[in-house]
């Protein structure tokens, strides 16, 4: 029997108010339940049953090693957020990653929500998910690491376990959870793993071509699963509440091997209304150009090759990627954020995701290819 992942509403019930009877959905809900395939049928007829999913394998982004000097002034920072009057202040943020050094000094004064999702408890064992909140609201060191260093509340949920593995439900509990607690923005620097279940499956005796077909048929079940939650998030709006959410479009091309061996944004930076992040690094020139490492058809771009920010145990250390890249986005949507609540609107995912997208810089590229950089690099207000 495989493990499915089940979306579920509850059925509308009707509440009596001022404006008379009226639909009053409750929060959807998440299990993972060991169906055998007779049964699956019958259960998506079920009339709460919203969608069925197959498990899927996450893992983590891995960044690139750096070599630049831990101590130099972060130049991403300074090239999305340097000349911006705004810090974040008032915006909720939350990363869905490995998890958070909760005394890393860079978080002081930060109310830091934890949950873990993974099984491996709080903490982070690998210092990704700290490296990417650094670069979202890290604060309070000599060296500025933050682009939205006014942040002082922020969501931690750990979808990784200490290996940097997890399964696709605990991204969707994790969004869940985030929703739930009110993020404004949701941070994502990870993937859904295509290739690892192929050779999971291969590995165990299947066909290449039966153990692709799998994979792709559950790869399908999540992406629709991923949609449909991310539209939850859309009708959220019309209750005031809404999440901007922002994914690394993930590290897999091989630019440097040959020009051709460019790979698409995959989940969750491939879902519908989901911002996905390209990785620019630094010519010798100074003009931006895209990372050999970096994927392709993101919305946005942001530098992601040789960046400095909090490091597990303390100091500062040094990496790059995509996972880089989509931390300064999501702190440079916090500034925006802000910046509208301060010019008297209403802020949401829907203005503040226009204003990015609007605003985005596509001068000062060695060579522009908008399938590579997106629609520019982000600048905050």
């Amino acid at each position: 029997m495989k493990e499915y992942i089940i979306l579920r509403r509850e059925l509308p019930a009707t509440s009596h108010g001022l404006a008379g009877v009226r639909a009053v959905e409750a929060d959807p809900s998440l299990s993972v339940e060991r169906i055998p395939a007779h049964a699956l049928a019958e259960l998506i007829a079920e009339p709460e049953v919203a969608l069925v999913a197959p498990k899927m394998p996450t893992r983590l982004i891995k960044p690139m090693a750096a070599k630049t000097d831990p101590q130099a002034e972060p130049w991403g920072v300074e090239t999305v957020a340097g000349r911006s009057r705004y810090t974040g202040a008032g915006v909720t943020v939350a990363v869905l990653d490995t998890g958070i050094d909760a005394e890393h000094p860079a978080f002081a004064g930060v109310e830091l929500i934890e949950k873990d999702f993974s099984g491996s408890g709080n903490g982070d064992a690998l210092g990704h998910g700290t490296h990417c909140a650094g670069v979202i609201f890290g604060r309070g060191l000599a060296t500025r690491i933050g682009v939205a260093p006014g942040i002082s509340r922020a969501l931690i949920g750990k979808v990784l376990d200490n290996k940097g593995s997890g399964s696709s439900e605990m991204i969707f509990e994790g969004m869940l959870w985030a929703l739930d607690q009110r993020a404004d923005i949701i941070s994502m620097s990870l993937g859904f793993d295509f290739p690892g279940m192929v050779k999971s499956r291969t590995s165990q005796g299947w066909p290449v071509q039966l153990a692709t077909s799998e994979a792709l048929e559950t790869y399908r079940g999540n992406l629709r699963m991923f949609d449909a939650i991310m539209a939850m998030t859309k009708a959220r709006a019309a209750f005031g509440t809404s999440a901007l959410v922002v994914a690394a479009a993930g590290n897999e091309s091989r630019r440097q091997d040959d020009p051709d061996y460019r790979l698409a944004a995959s989940l969750p930076a491939a879902a519908d209304d989901v911002i996905s992040v390209a990785a620019l690094g630094r010519t010798s020139a100074g003009l931006f150009k895209v990372a050999d490492f970096s994927n392709t058809l993101a919305t946005l771009s942001a530098p992601g090759v040789g960046i400095t920010s909090a490091r597990t145990g303390g100091g500062l250390k040094t990496m790059s990627g995509s996972s880089m890249a989509c931390p300064h986005v999501a702190g440079v949507a916090a500034l925006w954020w802000e910046a509208i609540a301060a010019s008297g609107k209403k802020a949401n995912a829907r203005n503040v995701r226009a204003q990015l997208i609007a605003t985005a810089r596509s001068e000062g590229f060695e060579q522009w290819d908008e399938v590579d950089m997106g629609q520019g690099v982000v600048v905050a207000p």
